[in-house]
């Protein structure tokens, strides 16, 4: 066995390992798609300074499809929120999830209507929507088995990845999401 310092043993089966942090799955998951989200947006902006600033504008005078999206999305992602920080398995998260599962659905179903990111063709976003539509009835069959991890991990999971990560991507440089919330300094 080779020693780095008096105290790091390196064993020649497994080479030299480096701690990584105790995260779950999902905080990997966002951990990583925030950095390929840095990454992106800076090959695209290219040292350009960018300044927020609300300007609904833009999204208002986008096309209906956009519009049904954006507030599907919202109101999955606010909903999302309020069920992921509430009490589980009461009245209201029932009420609550039937609410997230119908904006999940408007939200994937009305992105097939949205094209641009590669021309007029789907995009490996457009795989995460078709994703959804499998994974809600599969987290809703899971609560009806009384399956109770299985449907927390279905509807995190989907939380986490549709919402989160894919919505992250929504604010790329030159998208709605983007021309509504920045702008050129």
């Amino acid at each position: 066995m080779t020693m780095i310092s008096d105290s790091t043993p390196i064993s020649p089966s497994k080479g030299l390992r480096l701690p990584l942090p105790k995260l779950s799955g999902n905080a990997w998951q966002i951990l990583i798609g925030a950095v390929v989200y840095t990454i992106i947006a800076q090959m695209i902006l290219r040292g350009r300074e960018v300044v927020l600033q609300f300007n609904p504008t833009y999204l208002m005078e986008s096309s209906l499809p956009v519009q049904v999206h954006v507030g599907a999305a919202v109101t999955a992602f606010l909903v999302g929120c309020v069920l992921m920080l509430g009490v589980k398995g009461r009245g209201m998260h029932k009420t609550l999830g039937w609410t997230w599962v119908l904006a999940m659905s408007f939200t994937a179903l009305s992105s097939f209507f949205l094209t641009g990111v590669n021309g007029s063709w789907y995009s490996f976003i457009h795989a995460l929507s078709a994703w959804t539509l499998i994974s809600l009835p599969l987290g809703i069959m899971a609560i009806r088995r009384r399956n109770i991890a299985q449907h927390r991990k279905t509807m995190t999971d989907m939380f986490v990845g549709a919402m989160l990560v894919a919505g992250l991507f929504t604010f790329l440089p030159y998208r709605t999401m983007w021309a509504t919330f920045f702008t050129f300094a």
